[in-house]
């Protein structure tokens, strides 16, 4: 089994993993122990349109702020105060990436880490692709090091040399927390007031749930 990282773009056609650390990944995760559905979208206006269709709660972002008039913002923490059948969700990075992936598509962060792992080695036929969702387009050092997370719970794979990398680089606990704290994407957050969520995103296994994306709506698989 070939493990590779990829970053902003999916190439896999076998099964990709999308992680958006900060905070798509962790938002989705946390979101669906209390809603059956999230419906990713990019677009603020479709999703505006798809909440009022499905009586929905309307969470997003753009740039990391709350967009105005919208229930809630891209937040794991504050997520969890809303339950219901249906969340639309639309964030800068995370659900643009899934809109482009043609693979069984699932999403893990640190927060699902070992679960997500276990099932995309379980879906695979030969390839697990790691897509970092970065920052539009840009190298994010959360994403690296949550796939890094990922990968250490897939043994007895090939490492393309990038996934190696990511792997490596995650192996130090205390050297992780660091770095996202300090990170360009959590200096920004801390910024907006969004300090607990980004101490939220780095807690390893808190869950079992596994996210699937498949054409806008993600749901949980139940083993």
């Amino acid at each position: 089994m070939l493990v590779s990282l990829s970053l902003d773009k999916s190439f896999s056609k076998d099964v990709a993993i999308m992680v958006d650390v900060l905070r798509a990944s962790t938002t989705i995760t946390a979101a669906l122990n209390n809603f059956n559905t999230v419906m990713a979208v990019k677009d603020k206006n479709k999703a505006i349109e798809l909440a009022k269709k499905y009586n929905a709660v309307l969470a997003g972002e753009r740039d990391g702020a709350p967009i105005t008039g919208f229930d809630a913002g891209n937040s794991p923490v504050s997520i969890k105060n809303f339950k219901g059948d249906t969340l639309v969700l639309t964030t800068t990075n995370g659900t643009r990436i899934l809109e482009g992936m043609k693979a069984k598509s699932l999403i893990g962060s640190f927060v699902n880490a070992k679960a997500v792992a276990l099932k995309a080695a379980e879906l695979a036929d030969n390839h697990i692709e790691i897509v970092m969702a970065g920052v539009r387009g840009r190298f994010a050092i959360e994403d690296f090091l949550g796939a890094g997370e990922i990968i250490s719970y897939l043994k007895n794979c090939e490492l393309d040399e990038m996934a190696l990398a990511a792997y490596m680089a995650s192996r130090n606990d205390e050297m992780v927390k660091n770095a996202v704290v300090n990170s360009n994407s959590a200096l920004g957050l801390q910024k907006l007031g969004f300090l607990d969520d980004i101490t939220f995103s780095i807690k390893k296994n808190i869950y079992d749930i596994i996210p699937i994306y498949e054409k806008h709506i993600i749901k949980k698989i139940n083993d």
